[in-house]
């Protein structure tokens, strides 16, 4: 458990007799099991010492606590973490030595009071926080649910129908409203908090001021029949929403055992399901994606070298269209200054009004203020020509997927840029050393390329080539971070990480379609597997036209393991193009709601005969589970050559662009996560009896068959030498 910075708690008793106990352990004061026994020894000593008459607990440099330390959570799962008896801390040190003390204490809520946290100060007799501070359960974020007594303390304190809306979305709240919920019992500055904490404890002390167990307050809780009632109305709304998860119906479980049975036997309750959840595949994925997206950032040889991001104050975005408009959107957000140039004044206009609107439907729901409206979108400003690109510290070109046009912009940009200025592409497929062929500049040739819509979707690409300079790497790094995104670092191929390795993802669906399986029916497994749309509904909303473009790179690239179907061609001929014409796989009434096409068959039938394929009668009756692993073994198959390749750093980075690339549920870990939950030689062995019976595009690749053959995980780490990065 040792570490050299361990977390600990500082005890200091003024001449008022109050002893403030301060949690440290940077950066957020998580409650690592050093921070948790510290607390119990500090809390030990005040109550022995007479010259302690009550005690506020605060959190170093202003921030209480973030919650439960949850390296400790993963060591604990790896077998590795030494973990105290069950109930120790929640109920010994909790509520038998805290909440039960004959000295009251105050929690001073500066900054965070999330998960362990809050607990810790639900737990204190009365709790004062500043307006903007943010207290939340989101445990169920990880898989879990609270398991320091917040089952049972949160709806004593602010009714069963908000705690439970707070625990299921794992949604915090600021200070000002928790002060009307009944969470905290006054509002103060930053400046006043520990003063107005401690005149509160000694208030309490001396009666005039209400000493309270949070545990055995009944006021705010419901008659059981109506508690029940809303406990069921949350339940049937859980299992709709998230009908592949346990946990949210374990949660409302325990809060119900308190309701029935009483709070102090829950406590045990909660305790046990925490326990048993923590081992849980669900927490264990959960918590997998939590350090991966965390990870994406850290880039041996590139983020370890000391280099500091440069700042940048201008960006200049070449194109107007969705995703040059959804990038200038993004950017703006968060106070850059933007220049948009597009070719002439109408499509400018358009480009333009793109922004306003994503922005003017932040104001229609509430989130952005008019006033803020106005600030934010005179951040932007359009041009025509390149006159004000000469002190940029980065372009990013959104224009269409056309080789020799992104060569002509990029030697423009060339000559009318400062040198030090970033010259980054949004594109998806082409290869970047092809866009700046006839550049001097290919050292700070890099694409950033954002999912659509851009200023929605969390993830960025950033591909290097063998030329980027790192300094140019850990500059885009910085900027995603500051507009919001996850950013992940790739090589330079066809389809980088996320389109390449989805490509087979719908491919695999013709192949299975064309062979007399049901496109309706693969999507809705596909959907109950925990993916946002089947790979059918997912070319709709995409749309034939870039389906087809995006298509033929790969089928160019990659010849041998590319699944040739004329459905998408076939359709389009016949004036469908997905969505955007009302019919593609589906037909779409004005409210985009999708409806299945009997219409579908004439154009299946027609692919069936130019790929020259039968109806294959074992395909037409497949298993769910089969559905999935044809759809995505292939897809697995891919991610590993990525890996391999050492296009990606690391498998997790391969997991994150599958989760916030592709919406891959995360309670699955990611694509190579889930993979090695079902096993390498179990993958191997389906993909090598499909290949053995349908061809080369389920063929096993050979770190496939490699790992395979040792019984390795697929997402240990690759040997370097072979990799080519």
């Amino acid at each position: 458990m040792g570490s050299k910075n361990k977390g600990r708690t500082m005890i200091e008793v003024g001449a008022d007799g109050v002893a403030v106990i301060t949690i440290i352990n940077p950066p957020v004061n998580s409650l690592s099991f050093d921070v948790l026994h510290s607390l119990k020894e500090s809390y030990d000593e005040a109550l022995r010492r007479d010259d302690v008459k009550a005690i506020v607990v605060a959190g170093a440099n202003g921030k209480f606590s973030g919650g439960f330390d949850i390296s400790s959570f993963g060591r604990i799962q790896d077998g590795k973490g030494q973990q105290p008896r069950s109930g120790y801390i929640s109920v010994e040190v909790l509520t038998d030595t805290i909440e039960a003390a004959r000295k009251p204490s105050v929690a001073a809520i500066d900054g965070l009071a999330l998960g362990g946290g809050l607990e810790v100060a639900m737990v204190c007799h009365a709790r004062i926080s500043t307006p903007t501070a943010q207290l939340g359960l989101p445990e169920l974020q990880l898989g879990l649910i609270p398991g320091f007594g917040g089952t049972q303390r949160l709806p004593r304190l602010v009714g069963l129908a908000k705690s439970l809306e707070m625990m299921l979305t794992s949604k915090a709240v600021k200070g000002e409203e928790a002060l009307q919920l009944g969470l905290v019992d006054a509002v103060v500055s930053s400046q006043e908090l520990v003063n107005t904490a401690r005149r509160w404890a000694l208030d309490i002390l001396a009666r005039r001021k209400p000493w309270v167990a949070s545990l055995y307050k009944t006021d705010k809780i419901e008659s059981l029949g109506e508690a029940r009632q809303i406990l069921n109305f949350a339940r049937a709304q859980t299992r709709k929403r998230a009908p592949n998860l346990k946990h949210p119906l374990v949660c409302i479980d325990v809060i119900e055992e308190g309701i029935v049975n009483g709070p102090k036997p829950a406590l045990m309750k909660e305790v046990e399901a925490f326990e048993r959840l923590l081992k849980s595949d669900t927490s264990k994925s959960l918590i997998h994606v939590f350090f991966a997206q965390r990870g994406t950032s850290k880039v041996p040889g590139i983020t370890d070298r000391g280099l500091v991001p440069r700042r940048v104050k201008k960006v200049a975005i070449l194109g107007g269209g969705l995703m040059g408009s959804g990038i200038a959107t993004a950017l703006i957000l968060s106070n850059y200054s933007v220049i948009l140039k597009e070719v002439n004044e109408k499509f400018l206009e358009t480009g333009i009004g793109r922004v306003k609107a994503n922005l003017q439907s932040r104001v229609k729901k509430g989130i952005m203020t008019q006033e803020k409206f106005e600030k934010t979108i005179s951040l932007l400003r359009g041009v025509l020509d390149f006159e004000s690109f000469r002190d940029v510290d980065i372009v990013i070109e959104a224009v269409i997927e056309n080789v020799s046009l992104k060569q002509q912009i990029f030697a423009d940009l060339e000559k009318y840029c400062p040198p030090h200025c970033i010259l980054a592409s949004n594109t998806s497929t082409i290869d970047l050393n092809l866009i700046g062929k006839s550049t001097k500049s290919q050292d700070r040739i890099i694409g950033a390329h954002f999912f659509s819509p851009a200023h929605v979707m969390p993830l960025l690409e950033i591909v290097r080539t063998e030329h980027t300079s790192p300094q140019v790497i850990v500059d885009l790094l910085d900027i995603g971070k500051k507009i919001k995104k996850t950013p992940i670092v790739v090589g330079n191929c066809t389809g980088f990480a996320v389109n390449r390795m989805f490509f087979p993802y719908t491919q695999a669906g013709l192949f299975l379609v064309e062979r007399g399986a049901d496109v309706y029916q693969i999507d809705r497994v596909i959907t109950k597997f925990g993916m946002p749309m089947g790979p059918f509904r997912l070319a709709d909303l995409v749309g034939f036209g870039v389906a087809i473009a995006t298509g033929s790179q790969f089928v160019e690239n990659f010849p041998e393991r590319t699944y040739k179907s004329m459905l998408i061609p076939i359709m389009q001929e016949d004036k469908r193009a997905g969505e955007s014409t009302r019919k593609g796989f589906y037909l779409y009434d004005n409210k985009r709601k999708a409806s299945p096409d009997l219409e579908l068959k004439k154009y299946i039938e027609k692919a069936r005969s130019i790929s020259g394929v039968a109806v294959d009668p074992k395909l037409v009756k497949l298993s769910e589970k089969d559905i999935v692993e044809m759809i995505f073994f292939p897809v697995v198959n891919e991610a590993c050559r990525v890996f391999a390749e050492g296009i990606t750093v690391k498998a997790a980075d391969l997991d994150i662009a599958a989760v916030m690339g592709m919406g891959f549920p995360a309670y699955r870990g990611g694509i190579m996560f889930w993979a090695d939950s079902l096993g390498s030689k179990y993958i191997y062995s389906r993909l090598e009896e499909w290949s053995n019976l349908y061809g080369g595009f389920f063929k096993p690749c050979a770190f496939l068959a490699e790992r395979a053959a040792k019984g390795a995980p697929l997402s240990a780490p690759v040997e370097i030498g072979k990799s080519k990065l």
